[in-house]
């Protein structure tokens, strides 16, 4: 995979983890991968999304940054957020709902060809 392939393979992992994070905390994904910070509601579904990108794609936190336009103190940073709020048991139960769902998402029809 060239660097434009693992560019365009990571924005659409950021897209879909934008997507899984809209609608569990019911924000447009369009603001969550748009440059302004938002509300505050916006920014922890941001925060949310690039924690996925992280734990459920397993993607480096410059990765993250690249795919979201920040900066990887910023991916740092939500990633730690995050992590800090996983110490509610309530909170922990929901963001590893939303892992599951993106670790269980199918790969795209193109890579399954590839694959096989």
């Amino acid at each position: 995979m060239d660097l434009g392939e693992r560019r365009a393979a990571d924005v659409a992992a950021a897209q879909l983890a934008a997507g899984v994070a809209a609608y569990s905390l019911s924000v447009g994904e369009a603001e969550i991968l748009g440059r302004d910070r938002g509300v505050a509601q916006v920014a922890f579904a941001r925060q949310v999304a690039m924690y996925l990108c992280h734990v459920g794609f397993e993607l480096s936190l410059a990765r993250i940054a690249i795919a979201f336009d920040r900066d990887r103190s910023t991916v740092a940073h939500a990633c730690h957020a995050i992590e800090d709020r996983r110490e509610d048991a309530q909170f922990d139960l929901w963001i590893n709902a939303l892992e599951a769902t993106l670790r269980t998402t199918p790969l795209p029809l193109a890579k399954q060809a590839a694959s096989r």
